[in-house]
């Protein structure tokens, strides 16, 4: 006999995709929104970026029907995240659904486009997203809201700023006189004459139209059946069920008791993507009433298990304004908590049982309920409805809790707040917004009538324990006492007692994480005691003016910027577009989703997927290798290793024979490349590859420098850079000082992987390539080598990057080349396109640095001497780290006249992944240890750092300590020009002013310079080559060597071409870099791509040019179609190539003599910063910067690089920790670990100005290069707030210098900021216990 839910079951998932229906039988329950939309609709504009739903690049828009309201619902996701079987009844829109070129842009879209925001593009069509959901949701925002609208969303190249700026036009606070608006108006009047800030035409945006966005389907809206269907989905692993009522649900889970109920899947699909769990039973309870109900009682208010966190944001927020505020201080604590957690993507689907049941020791939301005693409702089949309450015996161990394995939790209650109570809950994490916590706290207090007695008193924590736990001794011991200061230190004794953290212990920081548990109550004290005094309650103690700082909430003005850049000349032709903003030439194709990826490519016939087989240990020897079980799975074609290598097995960026192609013997680095599987698809061979087995002897690994150090395993011999009599210097100086330095890695962290797809022509050998590389010629040549073939059979073709900053100059060649081995042995396209967490694990970074220095210097301030020894972390190969030790050592002196001046560099030899290019190229860790002895001199002798900078700078003519004369040097004028600009003067006494009346809270201002050479250090590389076609119809084919990679290359050599010939830059197009249109190119890096190629393309211009003459002067009034077509008649050749060597460089170290850079770009910033001592939490309120670039080619490209660049460089410095186990293990592998800056991360207050009046005869039409320089100029946030910890140390009686390393995390800065607080847990000695992770 069949139930109803039988007559009512159905295995068809029905959805919407930009208006059109999709109907899919059995579809398979793993599979993701965003894999269906790539692989089985081809709608390739939504990217996969991070596959855990912290980047937002797979962002979509997903609309509902709400029956209960009767109206449609919009609301941003991670496609990556959802599941396709969650999508039944649903309309999903992506980026191509609401504009195209073709079709015409939507106005997001052009708004984003016109405003610079988008330079690789690979994030940007989630950016689009996030946007376009936001105004279907509220069409004139407020700025507050649009900023938040970008929380689940990340960039790496533009910065940010150009992206707010494109979106605030959307906004109510707009104004539509745009830079006219008389707020503007104080700024303008003081703007110099000749520059201007206008870097958008907002005349030219495209006006809002609702008529453009995608109709809602009809169908979905007037029937039911989508809804009231009980779905089942039997997949190869997996099935999915959807029931319709409790009583099913029930039954489900009590057939399938281990099965997992999804909602968002927000933390079931990250356990089966990355931690390989298996769950063969999948249940959605998203359709059951009992759960989705929001019932408002005397109590409080009772949530069903599947509402989702927005929805409880919502609703909270409206309860705040219909109670009054003494019933709701558990909802407000709530709200802000919520205000934190992940971003909109995660909170729009994410539902809060499952934030209690997946029972994270770190859950922000759990501590609050443990503290106010929410009360859930639980049931299964077997056991009526019962209340559970949520205290200390909730949670039974590491993700275990007292709901039994067969129960469902119905709801829960979160109650009303009484007149005596008060209630807080607090958080501090990497980053503010879309970060998990480090340490997170609930914290509640209830006192006797209208007293301080109290009466009551719990406190919660999160990541302190596998558990989030009560300290319930201290709360025992609270009961009864009066709210006075002397309950702080009894507290916080307690607390250190009964809240234990061995240092080793899992996470680390154990020093930091307690501290942050007194830190919380005494900001809890604090904020009870001041709302006890509003209330006129008799008190012994009351908040000092000076500590009243520590309690309120973070707050953050709406962002504010400038941009200043010189005008063109008068009288310089319109067609000219050189000096001029022009936007980024792919920027409409990637706001729409149109432009063309690696992993876009529509996939080939005969293709096979390619998954590596890596290396789980460090350092070991390969004992076996076993593929059998992987080779016997479904979809499986082969296993490749060294064997299949028919000519080399191994390559060296530098060096030959650097390393293997695939590890034959030994792995010398976890994620190390031994092998690969073969598959139908990336599912399959992605499976398989885990299923390889391999046996290891461990051999003993070198992780750290300091490790290597002891061991005295180096790279090469030290190399040596003097000048002057250092040791004479030294007798001779007033003060001499040591220390000590170390500055952390990164990680490239480009939105686009490395991707590859290799394809055998099946002639000859020749294989085509089509590979994410800054480095087409060295593809070419290793693949060449490896597959025992002439370079003359390999094409590599590069469209465009997701990102590169140096991560694709070398190391994508230890993907590309397997790829193409295995595409060789099987003569079938192969493609691969590595995970986030395997790019992380096996690309490496940027190479942490230590040193030690010893400075001599005056009692003036002026530096005499320097003697630093450098030592790099290279990895487990050479690479680059050799020259990128050279240019650290040629940047040791920053800009600064050091007259006396010694370095040593030192390459070490370690067992992690092998360091190498990123952006700065080791000039940044180079000049960092300069910074932070000059800040040692300044507090030595009781100075402003920026008065010890200013006073050391290099004037004009000076020669730097490898004997380089700096003529024209702007060095000087870019400071003074940076203190004029930013009031440092003025604002460094509003800072001090400050400082004097906040306890808790500190500001730090600071100004520092930056020179950055320019040219490769290895010379030949100094050369470029172009191809300029001209067709019949005028228009121009360009081909040069450089690749895009959202610098805007391409774009500049466009505007260099078309002053060089005369003609619109519309008539000339760049299709994609080739090994087979230009030859022998070098990487496009170190900064130089425009000047080497932009020269080169000159060089061809002028040949053409010097062709056409004679054509043009019989026909002079003719034009450049008229031309073209008789030169053609006239049999005269319309291609030519072109070449350029950068002239009168060159170095020799083994001499010290020569010139290793063509010329300098310099910079300074002033950057003022605001820390909290109690957390270590920082904001920057506000940066200017003032950078020479010569005379811009594009300032709009040059600004989006500077503000780029910086932020990239703000992470480097303050918030980007690479964290490995002392075994060689590295933990972060994503961005749920590993945090960049974000959208909430920017400077409150942004100002660039491009220098004035500076010319550079060494480069292109005068122009300075722009990628790399301006990354270190990040380094005046770090040193603001180091002056900021200097501030707190003295309020708290520490003076004198002390050590801050980079990046100066949280933790760095609440230690530094030493008090009563951290005077509880000292730090252990080194070597006394085991870290969990360690400085590489």
């Amino acid at each position: 006999m069949s139930t109803e839910s039988d007559t009512r079951k159905s295995n068809v998932l029905i959805f919407f995709v930009n208006g059109k229906k999709i109907i899919e039988a059995n579809p398979e329950p793993e599979t993701t929104l965003l894999q269906y939309l790539r692989r089985k609709l081809f709608l390739t504009g939504t990217k996969l970026g991070c596959g855990e739903g912290g980047c937002g690049a797979c962002t979509v828009m997903v609309s509902r029907y709400d029956r209960q309201s009767s109206q449609i619902c919009h609301y941003s996701v991670n496609a990556c995240l959802a599941p396709v079987c969650s999508m039944h009844g649903l309309a999903v829109t992506t980026v191509e659904g609401i504009g195209s070129i073709k079709h015409g842009l939507h106005p997001v879209q052009d708004r984003l486009a016109r405003s610079h925001g988008s330079q690789c593009g690979f994030c940007t069509p989630g950016i689009v997203m996030s946007m376009y959901t936001l105004l279907r949701n509220e069409p004139q925002p407020s700025i507050a809201h649009m900023e938040k609208a970008f929380e689940g969303n990340l960039c790496r190249c533009t910065g940010y700023r150009p992206i707010l700026d494109g979106f605030r036009t959307f906004t109510k606070e707009y104004c539509q006189m745009g830079e006219k608006c008389c707020q503007n108006q104080a700024y303008v009047q003081n703007q110099e004459e000749g520059t201007s800030t206008r870097l958008v035409n907002g005349e030219a945006y495209l006006p809002v139209d609702s008529t453009q966005d995608p109709i809602f389907p009809s169908e979905l809206q007037t029937s039911d059946r989508c809804d009231s269907e009980y779905l089942v989905f039997h997949g190869e692993r997996v099935t999915w069920y959807r029931p319709n009522s409790l009583t099913e649900l029930l039954d489900l889970k009590a057939q399938f008791p281990d099965a997992k109920l999804v909602v968002g899947n927000t933390e079931i699909g990250v356990e089966m993507k990355f931690k390989h769990m298996k769950y063969p039973v999948m249940i959605a309870p998203t359709h059951v009433p009992e759960l989705l109900t929001v019932e408002h009682t005397e109590q409080g208010i009772r949530f069903g298990g599947a509402v989702t966190l927005s929805q409880i944001d919502n609703e909270l927020k409206s309860a705040m304004e219909k109670y009054p505020d003494y019933k709701t201080g558990v909802f407000a604590a709530v709200v802000e908590m919520l205000r934190w957690f992940a971003g909109y993507q995660i909170r729009n689907v994410a539902a809060v049982a499952g934030n209690i049941i997946t029972a994270s020791p770190i859950s922000d939301l759990n501590p609050l309920f443990l503290a106010c005693g929410a009360m859930l409702q639980v049931q299964s089949k077997a056991n009526a409805r019962r209340e559970v309450k949520m205290d200390e015996t909730f949670f039974r161990g590491y993700r275990k809790t007292a709901i039994s394995q067969d129960e469902i939790l119905l709801n829960i209650l979160l109650p009303f707040t009484t007149k005596n109570e008060y209630f807080c809950g607090y958080k501090q994490a990497y980053r503010r917004e879309d970060d998990i916590a480090t340490v997170n706290a609930g914290m509640r207090v209830v006192f006797e009538g209208n007293t301080n007695v109290v009466k009551e008193f719990t406190l919660a924590y999160g990541g302190m324990a596998v558990v989030t736990v009560m300290p319930t001794k201290t709360m025992a011991s609270v009961v009864g006492r009066s709210w006075d200061d002397s309950l702080v230190s009894d507290v916080c004794g307690s607390l250190a007692d009964e809240l234990p953290l061995s240092p080793g212990a899992p996470g680390g920081m154990a020093e930091y994480r307690r501290s942050l548990t007194l830190s919380f109550f005494f900001k809890f004290y604090l904020t009870v005691l001041q709302q006890l005094q509003a209330k006129h309650v008799p008190l012994k103690s009351k908040v000092p003016s000076y500590f009243q700082s520590a309690t309120p909430t973070f707050h953050r003005d709406p962002s504010k910027s400038s941009q200043v850049y010189q005008e063109v000349a008068p009288g310089q032709l319109e067609q000219d577009p050189v000096g001029r903003p022009i936007g980024h030439l792919s920027g409409q194709k990637q706001v729409s989703g149109e432009a063309v990826y690696i992993d876009d490519i529509p996939k080939l016939h005969n293709e096979l997927y390619l998954a590596f087989v890596t290396s789980s240990k460090a350092h070991a020897r390969i004992l076996s290798v076993d593929p059998s079980e992987a080779l016997a799975m479904p979809g499986v074609v082969d296993y490749v290793s060294h064997k299949d290598v028919p000519g080399h097995n191994k390559w060296g960026a530098v060096f030959p024979d650097d390393e293997e192609i695939f590890a034959s013997s030994e792995v010398l680095c976890q994620g190390q490349i031994i092998g690969a599987i073969l598959a139908e698809d990336q599912v399959h061979a992605q499976r398989a590859a885990k299923c390889v087995k391999v046996e290891y002897e461990e051999l003993e690994p070198i992780i750290t420098i300091k490790d290597a150090i002891k061991a005295g395993s180096f790279y090469l011999a030290p190399k040596l850079l003097s000048c002057g009599d250092v040791d004479t210097a030294f007798d001779q100086a007033d003060h001499v000082i040591e220390g000590e330095s170390h500055m952390g890695g990164q990680e490239h962290f480009y939105l686009e992987t490395h991707a590859t797809l290799a394809v055998p022509c099946g002639e000859d050998g020749e294989m085509e390539l089509f590979v994410s590389t800054q480095n087409a010629s060295e593809t070419q040549h290793v693949t060449a080598e490896a597959l025992g073939l002439p370079a003359n059979r390999i094409v590599v073709r590069v469209k465009r990057l997701g990102g590169g900053f140096g991560g694709k100059e070398t190391r994508s060649v230890v993907f590309s080349t397997p790829c193409a081995v295995a595409a060789h042995k099987h003569g079938r396209p192969v493609r691969v396109m590595l995970d986030r967490d395997e790019d992380m694990v096996m690309s490496g970074g940027r190479h942490p640095f230590f040193a030690k220095y010893k400075v001599g210097f005056m009692k003036t301030g002026k530096i005499v001497a320097a003697d630093v020894h450098l030592y790099s972390n290279a990895g487990m190969s050479i690479d680059l780290s050799s020259a990128v030790m050279d240019r650290a050592m040629f940047h040791i002196d920053n800009a600064y006249k050091i007259p006396n001046l010694r370095v040593r560099g030192y390459v070490c030899r370690t067992h992690t992944a092998s360091n190498t290019a990123f952006r700065g190229f080791g000039g940044p860790q180079g000049m960092m240890m300069t910074e932070q002895f000059v800040s040692d001199v300044a507090v030595t002798l009781g100075m402003h750092p920026s008065e010890v900078r200013e006073l050391n700078l290099y004037q004009e003519g000076d020669r730097t300590h490898y004997g380089q004369e700096l003529k024209p040097c702007f060095i000087r004028k870019c400071f003074d020009e940076v203190v004029r600009l930013s009031g440092f003067h003025r604002r460094k006494k509003d800072v001090d002013i400050f400082n004097s009346e906040n306890r808790w809270k500190k500001r730090g201002i600071t100004v520092v310079p930056t020179k950055y050479g320019i040219s490769y250090t290895a010379l030949h590389l100094n050369q470029a080559g172009a191809l300029v076609h001209i067709y019949q119809d005028g228009s121009v084919l360009l081909t040069h060597g450089g690749v895009e990679m959202g610098q805007g290359l391409h774009t500049k050599m466009i505007q260099v071409a078309s002053r060089a010939l005369k003609i619109p830059a519309e008539k000339i197009h760049i299709s994609e870099t080739a090994t087979n249109t230009v030859p022998n190119t070098s990487p496009t890096a170190a900064s130089a791509s425009s000047d080497l190629n932009g020269m080169a393309i000159v060089n061809a211009c002028q040949m053409l040019l010097e062709r056409l003459e004679p054509v043009m002067q019989e026909n002079p009034k003719g034009s450049w179609e008229d031309w073209v077509k008789a030169a053609y008649f006239k049999r005269i050749s319309l291609s030519t190539t072109g070449f350029y060597k950068t002239p009168g460089i060159g170095f020799d170290f083994k001499t010290g003599t020569g010139k290793p850079f063509n010329y300098f770009s310099n910079g300074a910033a002033c950057s003022e910063v605001e820390i909290d001592c109690l957390t270590g939490d920082h904001l920057v309120l506000r940066t200017d910067i003032v950078m020479d670039v010569g005379t811009s080619l594009n300032p709009a490209i040059d600004i989006g690089q500077i503000e780029g660049a910086f932020m990239q460089g703000y992470g480097l410095m303050m918030m980007e920790q690479v964290k490995t186990s002392p075994s060689g293990m590295m933990f972060t592998r994503g961005p749920g670990n590993y945090k960049i800056p974000g959208f909430g991360d920017i400077p409150v207050e942004f100002n660039v100005t491009l220098l004035k009046g500076s010319v550079n005869e060494r480069a292109v039409y005068s122009s300075k290069a722009i990628g790399e320089p301006p990354l270190f100029l990040s380094a005046s946030v770090f040193f603001a707030v180091k002056e900021a910890i200097m501030a707190a140390r003295e309020d708290a009686g520490h003076h004198g210098n002390f050590r801050l390393d980079s990046p100066a995390t949280p933790e760095c800065i609440r230690m530094a900021c030493e008090d009563q607080f951290t005077q509880h847990f000292p730090k252990p000695a080194e070597g006394t216990y085991q870290p969990w992770f360690v400085d590489l």
